[in-house]
């Protein structure tokens, strides 16, 4: 089976992390967030990929290359101009004869993908939208469906006034290659706003799929950290790399602990790494591969990037330090910090 993931997107509401790399590059336990969608499709026998691009594609195209290292055949669409969702699917269509799927490569979800389709095909939908009930956040489409699960209403980021339900739409579809009727050619299109509304005023076979998996959408920086930590308790279900170690640490491959570190779970710690003497990490920390913690670092609750040094004394609680970020000695930083510097320069 064939899928679309789309990755073109800037993420600026990741601002400043996502000012020099592509938002599905954004490492979620030091893999990219598009690393674990991928794993996701290979793990439901998907042998066929297209990954739209615009924000530095070559970034994506470099690291994962043909697929070879997932088993998955992936192919590329780049975007000049921005086509919208609906718009880059329509680009990509020549790769789709078959019933296939969409997915958010900035996204976490450890979603069931063969009951997904098969109550795709149950229902003989042209279009299933994966669905999943939230507390209050309204920042997606919200979408009614009836007795038969038949999406009856949908309305695409609503104002207050508008909810009416709390089921959103989660950017995860199905669709039959029937689907790219209703999308014109290259043109800004978008699922949300114009291909779903049009499908209900013309009354054709859509349907939702309430999921009970986990999903995330890695929107914002409190979304962000949020994916972390659900990974790191276990919660959503992805490889972790490393070595699992005392239940949940995971340290990786020519990575260098002194005596004296001091390491409390969950964390995860990169490869070729070193941690220095009297360095103390604490719960909910992962440290990105290739970084340097000297002597008598203190972290807790944070988030560090590759190629991270963080010098002698410093304390970082609560933050998120960007790639090959240089911390001063003996300063600290606290509550919900992020720091991102241009790794071209």
């Amino acid at each position: 089976m064939k899928a679309m993931v789309m990755a073109a997107g800037a993420g600026t509401r990741l601002r400043p992390l996502t000012h020099f790399i592509p938002k599905p590059m954004i490492p979620i336990v030091n893999k990219p967030a598009l690393e674990h969608t991928l794993e996701l499709l290979k793990k439901y026998d998907f042998s066929e990929v297209v990954i739209n691009l615009h924000f530095y594609p070559d970034m994506i195209r470099d690291y994962f290359g043909d697929g070879q290292h997932y088993g998955i055949k992936i192919q590329y669409s780049q975007e000049k101009i921005l086509l919208g969702t609906a718009g880059g699917v329509k680009k990509a269509e020549r790769h789709f004869d078959k019933t296939f799927v969409v997915m958010s490569g900035d996204g976490l979800t450890d979603i069931n993908l063969s009951k997904a389709i098969e109550f795709h095909k149950k229902k003989r939908s042209l279009a299933t939208m994966v669905l999943k009930k939230v507390d209050a956040r309204f920042d997606y489409g919200v979408t009614l469906i009836d007795q038969y699960n038949r999406i009856e209403k949908f309305i695409e980021k609503p104002a207050w006034s508008d909810v009416f339900a709390n089921t959103v739409n989660t950017g995860i579809y199905i669709f039959e290659p029937e689907i790219f009727k209703y999308i014109p050619k290259n043109r800004f299109f978008d699922f949300g706003r114009d291909v779903w509304p049009l499908l209900l005023a013309r009354k054709k076979p859509i349907f939702g799929y309430e999921m009970n998996s986990y999903w995330c959408d890695i929107g914002n920086l409190q979304e962000y950290k949020r994916a972390e930590k659900n990974a790191l308790e276990g919660i959503v279900k992805v490889r972790i790399p490393g070595k699992l170690k005392n239940r949940n640490i995971w340290i990786g491959a020519n990575t260098h602990i002194y005596p004296g570190v001091k390491i409390t779970g969950p964390a995860v710690i990169g490869s070729n790494c070193q941690i220095k003497k009297g360095v103390i990490i604490d719960s909910f920390t992962t440290i990105g591969n290739n970084s340097v913690l000297e002597e008598g670092v203190k972290l807790s609750d944070c988030i560090l990037w590759a190629g991270v040094h963080v010098s002698k004394g410093v304390q970082l609680r609560n933050c998120v330090i960007g790639s090959q970020a240089k911390i001063s000695e003996n300063i600290s930083v606290f509550e919900g910090s992020v720091i991102n510097i241009d790794e071209k320069k």
